[in-house]
C-alpha cells in the first residue's frame, strides 16, 4: 500500500533524487494560500473568537487583531526567507534544528505536532455541533429513533469525527484535490462573511468609534497580553504553506501564499470586529462568545439566509480540520527522513506520492483523543485547557523559527539591507514580542491562583499542559539522539545550511 522514502539525514533534497521518493511539485500559489487560510481558519476565529477577545479586551476587536497581525507578519517575513533558501517539509523544526540546536529544533516539531493534534480533537466536537445545528435549522431533529442535540459531546464528537477521517482520505489523494476543495469551501465562506459583515456595518445601531481601532485604550496590559495571545491564536497556520514548501511549483509562491493568506485574514478579522460591534452591545457579544457568528447573523436575518453563517462556520470547521492534517503529516515525514522517528512516517503513497501512512497515523491519534474526552471527564479538561494554552506554545516557537531566520541571514544587515529588516530585524522585533506577551501571560496563569486544580479555568492547571507539551518531547528527543543515533541530532549527512542563499 506504500512505499518507504529514503532516510538519509536532513534536508529535503536528500531524498528527492527521484520520483519514487519524493512528493510531487504540484502547488501553486493559489493553492498554497488556500491551504495557509484554511489551516488559519478565519471564519472558525471569527465564529468563535471574538465573542471570546470581547470578553478580554472590550470593543477593542479591531485594534487587537491589528497589533497581534504586525509581529506575527515580521515573522512570516522570516518565515518566507528561510522557506527560499531552503524548502523543506520540516519547516520549523528543520530550520531551528540546523540554524541553533537540533533540540530546540525536534521540541519545536514536537510542540507543533502535540498542538495540533489537540486542536484537531476539539475541532472534532465543533465541527459536530455544527453540522447538529445545521440539521435543526431544517428541522432534521432524529435520526433513526436517535433524537439530535447540539449539546450532546458524544454526538457533536462522533459526527464530527467521520468529517476528520473522510478529509484526511481526500488528503491522501493529493494536495491538489484537497486545496480544489479548500478553495471551494473558501469561496463560500467569505462570500458569506463579507455579505454579512458588510451589511452589518450599515445596519447595526451601535455606534462606531475610532478608540475601537486604538489599542492605547486598552483597559490594562493584562487585556493586552490576553488578547495578543488569542489574536495570535487566530492567525496560527499561516506557517502551514511551508510545510507543503517541496510541493509547491516555486518556493517563492509558498512566501507569496503565506503573506497573502495573513493579510486576508486581517481583512477579515478587521471588517467581521468592526461589525460585530456595530450590530452587537459588548454584553451580548461577549456572552455569545463560542456562538458568536450565528448569533450575529440571526440579529441581521431571518431563516433560511440566518443559516448561512452556520454553514459557512460548518465549512470552516471541515477545511481546518484537513489543513491540519496536512502540514503535520509532512513535518512528521521531515522527522522520520531525518531518523528521529521511525521509517513509518516517511511511508509515500505509491500512486498519489503523499505521506499517506503518516496521514492517517496522526488522524488516529486524533480520534484516539478525541475519544477519551469523551468517556474521560478530566481529558476534557486537559484539552480545554491545552486549547488556551496553544497560544503560549505558538508564541514560543514561532519566535524560535524568528530567531533562526536572523541567525542564519544575519549576513544580509551588510550586504542587502533591505532583506536584512525584513529576514533578520523585523523577525527578531516579532519574536520579542511574542516572547514578552507569552511570558507575561506565563506569570498571570502562575499568579491567578494558590493551589492546582483539574480544571481549565485553573492556571497552575494551564501552565502544568504547556509543560508537558514541552517535556513530553523530551524523551522522545534522547532515544532519537542515543538510541536512534539520527544524523540530525548527530550532525551528519547535515551539511551547512545555506547562509548565504
Amino acid at each position: 500500500m506504500a512505499s518507504t522514502a529514503k532516510v538519509m539525514g536532513s534536508g529535503p533534497r536528500a531524498d528527492s533524487s527521484g520520483p519514487q521518493d519524493s512528493m510531487p511539485r504540484s502547488l501553486g500559489l493559489l493553492d498554497g494560500a488556500a491551504i495557509a487560510a484554511s489551516s488559519t481558519a478565519a471564519t472558525s476565529s471569527i465564529g468563535i473568537g471574538l465573542g471570546l477577545m470581547a470578553g478580554v479586551v472590550g470593543l477593542h476587536l479591531p485594534a487587537i487583531m491589528l497589533l497581534a497581525f504586525l509581529p506575527v507578519l515580521a515573522i512570516a517575513g522570516g518565515y518566507g526567507r528561510l522557506n527560499r533558501s531552503e524548502p523543506d517539509a520540516g519547516s520549523s523544526y528543520s530550520w531551528v534544528g540546523r540554524t541553533l540546536n537540533p533540540w530546540l529544533g525536534f521540541l519545536t516539531g514536537w510542540v507543533n505536532t502535540v498542538g495540533t493534534v489537540v486542536f484537531m480533537a476539539y475541532t472534532t466536537t465543533v465541527t459536530g455541533s455544527s453540522i447538529v445545528q445545521l440539521l435543526d435549522e431544517a428541522h432534521l431533529r432524529s435520526v433513526a429513533g436517535l433524537r439530535l442535540d447540539a449539546d450532546s459531546t458524544v454526538q457533536c464528537t462522533l459526527i464530527g469525527l467521520v468529517v476528520l477521517v473522510a478529509a484526511a482520505l481526500v488528503a491522501v489523494r493529493g494536495l491538489g484535490l484537497a486545496a480544489r476543495l479548500q478553495k471551494a469551501l473558501l469561496v463560500f465562506e467569505y462570500a458569506v462573511l463579507l455579505g454579512f459583515c458588510g451589511y452589518g456595518l450599515f445596519a447595526g445601531d451601535q455606534p462606531f468609534s475610532l478608540d475601537w481601532f486604538n489599542p492605547l485604550t486598552i483597559p490594562s496590559f493584562d487585556a493586552v497580553a490576553q488578547g495578543m495571545v488569542l489574536a495570535v491564536f487566530c492567525y496560527w497556520g499561516f506557517e502551514s504553506v511551508f510545510s507543503v514548501g517541496e510541493e509547491v511549483h516555486d518556493p517563492r509562491d509558498a512566501s507569496r501564499a503565506g503573506t497573502l493568506a495573513l493579510v486576508v485574514m486581517l481583512l477579515l478579522f478587521l471588517l467581521a470586529g468592526t461589525a460585530f460591534q456595530r450590530v452587537l452591545p459588548l454584553d451580548e457579544l461577549a456572552d455569545n462568545g463560542a456562538h458568536g457568528l450565528t448569533y450575529f447573523g440571526a440579529r441581521l436575518a431571518d431563516q433560511p439566509l440566518a443559516a448561512l453563517p452556520l454553514i459557512a462556520l460548518m465549512f470552516s470547521a471541515v477545511a481546518s480540520l484537513q489543513s491540519s492534517v496536512i502540514p503535520t503529516a509532512r513535518g512528521l515525514f521531515a522527522m522520520g527522513r531525518d531518523g528521529v522517528l521511525g521509517p513509518v512516517w516517511t511511508k509515500l503513497h505509491p500512486k498519489h506520492r503523499t505521506p499517506a501512512v503518516g496521514t492517517l497515523l496522526i488522524t488516529a491519534v486524533a480520534v484516539a483523543l478525541a475519544l477519551c474526552s469523551v468517556v474521560i471527564p478530566t481529558v476534557n479538561d486537559l484539552i480545554s485547557a491545552a486549547v488556551n494554552a496553544i497560544g503560549i506554545i505558538v508564541a514560543l516557537y514561532y519566535a524560535l523559527t524568528a530567531v533562526a531566520a536572523a541567525v542564519r541571514f544575519r549576513h544580509l544587515l551588510r550586504t542587502d539591507l533591505v532583506e536584512g529588516l525584513r529576514a533578520v530585524v523585523g523577525p527578531l522585533l516579532g519574536a520579542a514580542v511574542l516572547l514578552v506577551v507569552g511570558g507575561y501571560l506565563t506569570w498571570t496563569f502562575y499568579d491567578s491562583t494558590d493551589h492546582f486544580e483539574l480544571s481549565a479555568d485553573n492556571g497552575w492547571f494551564e501552565l502544568t499542559v504547556v509543560v508537558l507539551m514541552i517535556v513530553t518531547g523530551l524523551p522522545a528527543a534522547a532515544w532519537a539522539r542515543w538510541r536512534r543515533r539520527s544524523a540530525y541530532f548527530l550532525g551528519e549527512a547535515a551539511g551547512t545550511p545555506p547562509e548565504k542563499a
